[in-house]
C-alpha cells in the first residue's frame, strides 16, 4: 500500500483533476481532496505485486476477461475527490470502453488488490477496505506476504483469511481465476 499516513498541509483541497496533472515526480493518492503521499515499495511488497500481477495478466488476456492495471488512480467519489490507486486492479471486459481511457480511471475497479509494507497501519488500511467497498468495488483482497496470507473482503460478508496452502479463488469477480496464496508470497 506504501502510504505513508501523513496529510500535506495545504490550505486548499485538491481535486482528482488537479492530481493528474500535479508537477511531482512524488507519487499520491487523494482522500477527502488532501494529498496523502505514497513512499517507495520494497522488495518483498514488489515482487508480490509482480508475481500476483502477472498470473491475473495472463489470465485475463487468455479467456477475454478484462483488464489488469497496476497503481491506476481510480476517482471513487467527488466534492471532495477521493482517489486511491491500489496495487493491483482488475475491470471487467463489459465495462470497458470502446476506447482506451486518459488519466485516473472514473468508478470503483471490479476488483482491488493491495500488498501490505511494513509501514501500513490496520487503521489506514481498513478505511481503504471501507471506501473501495463502499464506492462500489466488488471484492477487495489484502495480502500480507510476510505473515503469508490472503484476507478476502465482499461487501455484506465477513472477511476470509487464507494461509499459504488455501487456494485464492476470485472466480466471482475474475471469471474462472484462483491460485494457491503460496504462489503469490513464496
Amino acid at each position: 500500500m506504501r502510504n505513508d499516513g501523513t496529510m500535506s498541509e495545504t490550505a486548499r483541497l485538491i481535486t482528482a483533476e488537479e492530481l493528474e496533472h500535479f508537477p511531482t515526480d512524488e507519487r499520491y493518492e487523494l482522500v477527502e481532496g488532501r494529498l496523502v503521499r505514497m513512499t517507495p515499495v520494497g522488495y518483498l511488497h514488489g515482487r508480490t505485486v509482480v508475481r500476483l500481477a502477472s498470473m491475473l495478466e495472463r489470465h485475463a488476456r487468455a479467456t477475454g476477461a478484462g483488464e489488469v492495471l497496476t497503481e491506476v488512480g481510480f476517482t471513487l467519489k467527488s466534492d471532495p475527490d477521493t482517489v486511491l490507486a491500489p496495487d493491483i486492479a482488475f475491470i471487467r471486459r463489459d465495462r470497458l470502453p470502446a476506447s482506451t481511457p486518459r488519466g485516473f480511471w472514473r468508478g470503483p475497479a471490479d476488483l482491488a488488490i493491495e500488498v501490505l509494507s511494513p509501514e501500513d497501519t490496520p487503521s489506514k488500511i481498513r478505511q481503504k477496505i471501507d471506501e473501495y467497498l463502499l464506492r462500489g468495488t466488488s471484492c477487495v483482497v489484502v495480502i500480507d506476504p510476510e505473515k503469508r496470507i490472503a484476507t478476502v473482503f465482499r461487501r455484506a460478508r465477513q472477511p476470509v483469511t487464507l494461509r499459504s496452502e488455501e487456494t485464492l479463488d476470485l472466480s466471482e469477480v475474475v471469471p474462472g481465476f484462483a491460485c494457491q496464496v503460496r504462489a503469490i508470497v513464496e
